[in-house]
């Protein structure tokens, strides 16, 4: 019994042990990012999507509609009040958030060849310091890249 409770205290301890090791600066740690570099072959203007549809604007109509909902009525038809005004609140305040803030904005897609000849397109939020022919870096990949003048 003893030696098993040694085998499992320094099985414990390896483990503790490997999981402070640090991550190697190839293996996707924390705060790394590709950058690539290139030249702009073309900016045309364009639109994007906003992402501001958060959900405040369905909870803040439902909470308002049950605050209505329970001035109407007493018991049972109080509580069908309050879930039917809570639920058409919701549905109003998400309608009022998106017509609101979830409109597209102007942006702008960059066409950059990289330095090993490959074409990357990036819509982005409209820089003005970019322009044709100019050397430039693209930082990060998918959603999150952007382009930026090298300097």
């Amino acid at each position: 019994m003893k030696n098993t409770g040694s085998w499992l205290t320094i099985t414990l301890a390896s483990l503790l042990l490997s999981a402070c090791a640090a991550v190697g600066a190839g293996s996707g740690g924390a705060g790394e990012m590709e950058i690539r570099s290139g030249k702009i072959e073309q900016i045309t203007l364009t639109q994007m999507q906003t992402n501001h549809d958060s959900g405040v604007g369905a909870i803040l109509g439902g909470i308002a509609g049950v605050g209505l909902g329970s001035l109407i009525g007493s018991g049972t038809g109080r509580d069908v009040a309050m879930v039917a005004s809570a639920l058409a609140g919701a549905a109003g305040g998400n309608y009022a958030e998106k017509t609101k803030y979830d409109q597209p904005q102007e942006a702008q897609q960059v066409i950059v060849r990289t330095k090993s000849g490959v074409l990357v397109s990036v819509t982005q939020t409209i820089n003005p310091a970019l322009v044709n022919g100019m050397n430039v870096y693209i930082e990060g990949s998918g959603n999150e890249a952007r382009v930026v003048p090298q300097s």
